[in-house]
């Protein structure tokens, strides 16, 4: 079964009145098995705009991810953040189908994966697909796997594009090694004028899980 995914992205606007929040949210985390991939930490806006913080929080599955966001641990939590961030909120349905070519060489590994949030808005679907063709053999290489690809989302705050797409690397330098490869940037004109792209590329996230 797909895993299901929080991708807030996030503003700041009270650091000190923040910290409420991010003390008030594990009892929802751990009841649900919401496991956080990215939580702050380095990040890269290669296209288009973004939130100074990013999070990625991984749950069992899609309806998991939903019932974790409504329930009243979570909403009590999320009293605390209203007066104090701006919030895109997106709960993103996982992907379960087929994956990048395996490279014969992976990068190396790190203590944190790095990962491609990206959120798009299709305007030519026919001329988009050269695209998701050409960009498996540099996600290959770079040793990438999709978490997130299409599929079902429900944007619970703020606003968003019509798709979500998130990759996962071995590593933060293996995402942003892939995003400035001469074979991904060979790819990426092939969609130039055929979708609105956001793309950020940030870092793992290797502290406590919930």
């Amino acid at each position: 079964m797909p895993k299901g995914y929080w991708i807030p992205h996030i503003d700041v606007t009270n650091a000190e009145g923040y910290k409420a929040y991010m003390a008030a949210t594990p009892p929802a985390h751990e009841k649900y098995r919401g496991v956080a991939l990215v939580r702050g930490g380095r990040c890269e806006v290669v296209e288009g705009r973004a939130r100074s913080r990013n999070v990625l929080r991984e749950f069992p599955d899609y309806a998991t991810a939903l019932a974790c966001y409504r329930s009243d641990e979570y909403q009590n939590a999320r009293g605390f953040r209203l007066a104090h961030a701006q919030c895109d909120f997106i709960i993103a349905e996982g992907y379960d189908g087929p994956q990048p070519p395996a490279p014969s060489s992976p990068p190396p590994a790190a203590a944190t994966k790095g990962y491609w949030i990206v959120h798009i808005d299709v305007r030519d679907p026919e001329g988009f697909r050269p695209y998701q063709i050409a960009c498996q053999a540099p996600f290959g290489h770079f040793g990438a796997r999709y978490l997130v690809r299409g599929g079902k989302q429900d944007v619970t705050e703020g606003r968003a594009h019509g798709r979500t797409v998130v990759v996962e690397f071995p590593s933060y330098d293996a995402a942003l090694e892939c995003h400035r490869s001469d074979d991904y940037q060979a790819a990426k004109k092939l969609r130039d004028g055929k979708a609105d792209f956001d793309l950020v590329i940030v870092e793992g996230y290797d502290g406590p899980k919930f």
